[in-house]
């Protein structure tokens, strides 16, 4: 039979990936001063056996204060990189590409972890003690909240090397792909949102003046980024508030995002009103391909769609279909670490246990052999 969509290789610059299943960026919460711990070789263990394509690190921030929480990896010291590298041969070692999402969590830092509230650590905190939070403007997320101390430009100008600087970093510790997390309310994302962002310099203004802080960080990046290794930018497509970013805007940024060198577009949404990965809201599978879907077609750029992608059917339709290059699966993974080997299954792969080590593969092809059902 012919092999589907969601199981052929996608070549991307000098890399390519075995299928186009992604585990998304999830993170922990379980760093010490942004050193990756037990838990995360024992976290990301679980999914380089499972035959994916790509697998991604968590967030990890820029700037010690770029963590959203004290539980945050970081890369902004080369102590750090070890604690990397380690993860990375895990993942290349089982035939999976290893990927870092990089970024700075601007006013939504400074937080407990979910599990705690992820309210903003209060001042009287001794244990775990709050730091000052910055952003486009000095506008809180929330009314009462914390108010971010508004960035002058010369810290613009050295936070983009500081991008830069992980990048070195993330080339180190021997990352496959790198990605530039502009999504979910945190700093990139509230400079390009009209909602965030009332300055009225070279960093705001208007739609285009917005747009320039992702792109100087992309271009920049990219410049210590190996030509031969793929970078991904991850949007909030959409604000999903009265006045906020509209998919329109989004397009025009993954179109100069392109011409700076971003191969994909990873595409989530919402976060400048509360959380965008852990809403209360209801919601519904493939609620986000949408805008995978358009910003592929109007920017004529690789997308990677997530959110609520639940099976293999669903993700082949949203790849056959053109909707999306990519499918990144991040719950229903931590539900079903081998989520690829059912997808085969789903779809009738001809041999669906070659998404597997060989080790698990020949166990379960030998049992089914002879099980009867």
């Amino acid at each position: 039979m012919t092999t589907p969509q969601l199981f052929t290789p996608l070549p991307i610059r000098g890399v390519t990936l075995k299928n186009r299943i992604v585990l998304s960026p999830m993170c922990q919460y379980l760093a010490v001063d942004g050193l990756l711990q037990d838990w995360h070789l024992a976290h990301h263990s679980r999914f380089a056996l499972s035959g994916l394509g790509l697998a991604f690190v968590e967030a990890t921030a820029v700037q010690r204060d770029g963590r959203i929480t004290h539980g945050c990896t970081g890369l902004w010291d080369d102590s750090q990189i070890a604690g990397m590298k380690r993860i990375v041969d895990l993942y290349q070692a089982h035939g999976v590409l290893a990927a870092l999402q990089i970024g700075h969590s601007g006013r939504r830092g400074s937080a407990h972890r979910p599990w705690e509230g992820a309210h903003p650590i209060g001042q009287e905190d001794r244990l775990e003690p709050a730091w000052q939070t910055v952003g486009p403007s000095a506008i809180p997320e929330k009314a009462g909240g914390p108010v971010p101390r508004e960035l002058a430009v010369s810290e613009i100008e050295a936070l983009i090397g500081d991008f830069a600087a992980v990048a070195r970093r993330a080339l180190a510790a021997g990352f496959d792909v790198l990605e530039i997390h502009g999504a979910h309310g945190y700093l990139i994302h509230s400079f390009v949102s009209p909602i965030s962002n009332h300055r009225s310099d070279a960093y705001g203004g208007t739609p285009e003046k917005r747009m320039q802080l992702p792109l100087e960080v992309a271009a920049a990046v990219r410049r210590v980024w190996p030509e031969t290794r793929p970078l991904f930018y991850r949007v909030s497509a959409v604000d999903n508030v009265v006045g906020g970013l509209s998919i329109n805007e989004t397009v025009r940024l993954a179109a100069q995002l392109k011409e700076r060198g971003v191969d994909v577009i990873d595409c989530s949404s919402g976060g400048m009103s509360g959380p965008a990965t852990l809403s209360t809201a209801k919601i519904r599978p493939g609620y986000q391909v949408p805008y995978a879907e358009a910003i592929k077609r109007d920017a004529k750029i690789r997308t990677m769609a997530v959110g609520a992608i639940l099976d293999g059917p669903q993700a082949e339709t949203i790849v056959s279909r053109g909707m999306a290059d990519l499918v990144a699966i991040g719950r229903e993974m931590i539900a079903d670490p081998n989520w690829a080997y059912h997808a085969a299954e789903a779809l009738g792969v001809d041999d669906p246990y070659a998404v597997l080590p060989r080790y698990y593969g020949f166990y379960l092809e030998r049992r089914a052999k002879v099980l009867e059902r």
